[in-house]
């Protein structure tokens, strides 16, 4: 892992961290601008190491933050089991097609739909088994993970066009050559 990866890492989920803090809800659902960081920081690095270790910070970030009543742990094993369904399945779209290499914003957009409904379904899932959930689970699926993976899909994108026009504007285009 090389240090500037890792700096910008952790810039990315500390940005992350912050949006999460300050976004207004959109349509009553509150974007969780972290879970969209993690994806582009996980896409960034691509290594098994790296992303354990952005899954776990993410889920300590989340759990210090959270407004659901007694989800810190729900939501530190989510970020933890989301970060390495999500490495897999990056792993499996860059081996699969020609496309999928070429073209990260498709990449991200699978990435951010397919993690968005998998961090929902283990946070969902563990604070039922942990706790119990304020309304039954499939009524919370369809009611709060699936709004929310369309804003996070739609936040990921953004995100990751920020970044890039960041990225070239202040030089640093060579390190997220990666990202393009």
């Amino acid at each position: 892992m090389k240090l500037k990866n890792l700096v910008l890492t952790a810039l990315l989920l500390a940005i992350g961290m912050i949006l999460h803090q300050f976004a207004p809800p959109i349509f009553g659902m509150k974007p969780d601008f972290l879970l969209s960081m993690m994806f582009i920081a996980i896409l960034f690095n691509e290594d098994y190491k790296t992303t354990f270790i952005i899954g776990l910070t993410s889920g300590i970030l989340t759990a210090a933050t959270t407004t659901f009543p007694g989800g810190q742990l729900p939501n530190l094993i989510d970020k933890i089991i989301t970060s390495q369904i999500i490495y897999i399945i990056i792993i499996l779209l860059g081996k699969t097609n020609f496309i999928f290499k070429t073209n990260n914003t498709l990449k991200l957009t699978i990435v951010s739909i397919l993690g968005t409904v998998i961090s929902g379904t283990v946070f969902l899932g563990s604070a039922n088994l942990l706790f119990s959930l304020p309304a039954p689970f499939k009524i919370l699926f369809l009611t709060v993970v699936l709004p929310a993976t369309l804003i996070n899909t739609a936040a990921s994108l953004l995100l990751f066009n920020v970044i890039n026009i960041a990225a070239k504007r202040s030089g640093l285009s060579k390190i997220m050559e990666k990202l393009n």
